[in-house]
């Protein structure tokens, strides 16, 4: 595989990714994640000139963080449609939890020393927000399958395709140092572990990488940096997932206990 699947776009909003999912000129397509707050306009543009229908069936999320949850709100008063995530972020979607706080002191870029700043505090769509169901099926989603990928926030999820070997990985990995501000902007493609401010289970973050790699992705898109494919893909996430413990873990933090391998 050369390049991406003609049924997937994904789309940056300033630092992090949303990605659609549906044939060009159909009805039928869900979004994944919504980026950072006002990008809603961004995103309904986008979808408007990709699509037939001007709404998707469903917004799918791989966890609640501000920057993959920020444009929800703004999309939801222009969309009347269900948000899938898995059942241990809806108590961050329903207001009823705030995530904990991030760890500057970790990942030495200044995209961590400014994370206390990032916004933390649980949202409330109410009803909208659904579990996903329990046998790993997307309702909207025929074809895909959702995967646990704890570790980053208790419930975050990925999306795999298996007919094509197509990862949605949210940030359990992602393709840029996304600790350092230069590499935010030049968008440099290297596989790394999850934003390490935000990860505050490591052992479990670890486990999710391994999980993913075998899997043997064909093409992954992240929730930060630019998609990958083929051979870089392999090598870098089979690296990660041996080394985990040398190439993601920081040595101290608030988070950190270096758990033996997983």
């Amino acid at each position: 595989m050369d390049a991406g699947p003609e049924d997937m776009l994904y789309m940056r909003t300033l630092i992090a990714n949303v990605v659609f999912v549906g044939e060009p000129g159909s009805d039928d397509w869900v979004l994944v994640d919504t980026g950072v707050y006002t990008f809603a306009d961004n995103i309904a543009d986008t979808a408007k000139k990709r699509f037939r229908s001007v709404q998707p069936r469903a917004i799918v999320l791989t966890h609640g963080h501000f920057d993959h949850v920020g444009s929800l709100a703004d999309l939801l008063e222009l969309w009347d449609v269900p948000v899938y995530a898995h059942e241990k972020e809806l108590p961050y979607l329903t207001g009823k939890a705030d995530y904990p706080e991030p760890d500057p002191t970790v990942g030495g870029g200044l995209m961590s020393q400014i994370s206390p700043l990032y916004p933390r505090k649980g949202i409330d769509i109410g009803e909208r927000a659904q579990a996903l169901p329990d046998d790993g099926s997307i309702p909207v989603m025929p074809g895909w399958q959702w995967i646990h990928t704890p570790g980053h926030t208790e419930g975050h999820v990925s999306l795999f395709r298996e007919s094509d070997r197509t990862l949605i990985a949210g940030d359990a990995f992602i393709t840029v140092k996304q600790e350092s501000a230069l590499a935010v902007i030049t968008q440099r493609a290297e596989i790394h572990g999850p934003p390490a401010y935000f990860t505050v289970e490591w052992d479990k973050a670890w486990a999710s990488v391994k999980r993913l790699e075998a899997l043997k992705p064909l093409f992954a898109v992240t929730g930060h940096g630019i998609p990958m494919f083929g051979e870089e893909l392999e090598q870098g996430l089979a690296r990660l997932a041996r080394d985990f413990d040398k190439l993601a873990i920081p040595e101290h933090g608030r988070y950190v206990h270096h758990p033996a391998e997983v």
